[in-house]
């Protein structure tokens, strides 16, 4: 099976161009005012704008007000939600959209039941803990917690970038990646070279896994 890719945190526009024609399968926009990464609607519509076909659009939240979610909404084409706060499964049905929901990992977190709670995600996004940031920190956690088995797909972030992204794959065999600072040349800035090296050893771990 390959590996999707989602990279996240563009706030310039010839980057997530550039990232389409590397063939990620979606881009995510913050919309996290305290994140370097985030957006303001009417950038993350220039964005949208100029994507080609077949790339998804993420727009990620962290404990968002409803009214906020359902404005940014209603003016950006988005395919997907992904909530990576303490939203309770609840909260992210409402919206009418396939979301993902992220988990902090750290010992003790009982995978299996977060799927049967978010038991119609999208997918479950694994990111590292930090206590005073919701992602986006270039930590890695230990991918030893992640499950062998789960009912949701795996979608593996955390300190990911173009020199680990193949032993990922190899160690974890997520359904995606999702990678955010380690492409970059400065936060928000996208590197293009490091998305293209990451690309690339995604493919090879493909082909070493199939």
């Amino acid at each position: 099976m390959r590996t999707r890719v989602k990279i996240c945190g563009f706030t310039r526009v010839e980057d997530a161009v550039y990232a389409a024609k590397l063939g990620v399968d979606a881009i995510g926009l913050v919309f996290y005012p305290p994140s370097p990464r985030h957006v303001e609607i009417e950038q993350a519509i220039k964005i949208v704008n100029v994507l080609p076909a077949f790339t998804s659009v993420v727009a990620l939240f962290v404990d968002e007000r409803e009214a906020r979610i359902r404005e940014v909404l209603a003016r950006v084409p988005i395919d997907c939600i992904q909530f990576h706060g303490d939203e309770h499964a609840k909260d992210c049905r409402i919206y009418g959209k396939r979301y993902i929901k992220a988990v902090r990992m750290q010992d003790g977190i009982d995978i299996a039941a977060l799927a049967l709670r978010y038991h119609d995600a999208a997918g479950l996004l694994l990111d590292a803990f930090h206590p005073g940031a919701k992602g986006g920190t270039g930590s890695q956690f230990d991918w030893r917690l992640v499950p062998k088995q789960c009912s949701l797909p795996v979608i593996l972030a955390g300190g990911l970038d173009e020199t680990n992204s193949k032993q990922a794959i190899e160690a974890v065999r997520p359904y995606a990646l999702d990678v955010s600072s380690g492409v970059e040349a400065g936060k928000g800035i996208k590197d293009s070279l490091k998305m293209a090296a990451f690309i690339q050893q995604v493919n090879e771990g493909d082909r070493v896994t199939t």
